[in-house]
């Protein structure tokens, strides 16, 4: 085992206070990273503070993690040392279900290692569960391990590990491109990134968001339409409009009316996750054959190729860079929505 600073909290109701946390010694196919910066997610809030129930404390978050590797075991063949690297939401998985076999390791069946808060064997992590990237070093097996390209800054790409992906998995999964109508729902954290994706997909990108308030970034950010849903014509306007809809958003919504925006054969997608089950009329999905689904981060190759995707593109999440001891401030600021539009730890502040 080797020592590394982390920011830990203890309880639900806990403050984040710096301790010393142990990482496994170098395995033959483990890449160790200094961290450089670590992304703020809502998952991460929800698990702190126990609100999803389940977390083990000391708990340690933080899955949107880029930086340098440091250090390779011997039979590492993908990073050497010096790389620009992130880490995702995932740091293991069976590797041999039929989801994991086909690249998408996020549906594993016998379970996938997330990367904070997963019970793991006292030899791969002291205390048993997996500790996050608030922390100046980890330690992943190197297929797990993704790249970062030049030409994008690693504080602007380390929320793209979660946000990013759980975005471009279904723009992709979807076929979001030229001649295709998407709506984003909500422009946060989630919602900012898909719009820049999407529109860098060449598909016309229309953004549905309570208000009008962040309609110049919208369009900023390649949004070609903005309409605030607050605004009771914008779903008689809208009506069978969209081949995709992204939800990004958790609270509860008539999600009846944001189905009827759909074209014949469109889908729905969420991605936020409300505390209340949808309540539909199956005559809504019938009518027009459209289809309410959901989608979850992406698998390793898809991840890496969300990267390379936003590189080539200058895509970056718009970010604001806080330093450790400014966690829980940060916290509440994300459940107040007072943030434009990520929170990204400076990890030498750790």
């Amino acid at each position: 085992m080797s020592n590394a600073a982390a920011y830990a909290v203890s309880a639900p109701d806990g403050r984040f206070e710096k301790v010393t946390i142990e990482r496994r010694e170098l395995g033959p196919h483990d890449v160790l990273i200094d961290v450089k910066y670590a992304g703020i997610c809502h998952s991460d809030i929800h698990t702190a503070r126990n609100e999803w129930r389940g977390t083990t404390y000391p708990c340690v978050p933080g899955h949107e993690i880029a930086g340098l590797v440091a250090a390779v075991g011997s039979e590492v063949t993908r990073h050497q040392v010096g790389d620009r690297v992130g880490v995702g939401c995932m740091v293991g998985s069976c590797g041999h279900c039929e989801p994991c076999l086909a690249g998408e390791q996020q549906y594993c069946l016998n379970g996938v290692v997330w990367t904070y808060n997963t019970a793991v064997p006292e030899e791969q992590q002291a205390g048993g569960h997996t500790l996050g990237g608030y922390s100046t070093q980890v330690v992943v097996t190197e297929s797990f391990v993704l790249s970062i390209p030049e030409g994008i800054g690693l504080d602007v790409a380390a929320p793209l590990l979660c946000a990013g992906i759980t975005l471009f998995s279904p723009l992709r999964h979807w076929n979001a491109g030229p001649g295709k109508q998407v709506a984003i729902i909500g422009m946060g954290g989630l919602g900012h990134v898909g719009v820049k994706i999407a529109a860098a997909m060449g598909a016309e990108v229309t953004v549905l968001s309570h208000s009008l308030s962040k309609e110049e970034d919208g369009r900023k950010f390649g949004a070609h339409h903005y309409y605030a849903t607050k605004d009771r014509d914008t779903f008689k306007k809208l009506r069978g409009s969209f081949d995709l809809i992204i939800n990004t958003v958790s609270a509860e919504l008539p999600i009846e009316q944001y189905l009827r925006l759909l074209k014949l054969d469109g889908s729905l997608v969420a991605l936020g996750l409300p505390e209340t089950p949808y309540s539909i009329n199956a005559s809504t999905l019938a009518g027009f054959r459209r289809s309410l689904s959901g989608s979850m981060i992406g698998g390793i190759p898809q991840t890496q190729e969300m990267l390379d995707f936003c590189a080539a593109h200058g895509i970056g999440a718009e970010i604001e860079v806080i330093s450790a001891d400014q966690i829980d401030a940060a916290y509440d600021r994300v459940v107040a929505s007072d943030v434009r539009y990520r929170f990204v730890i400076d990890a030498s502040t750790i």
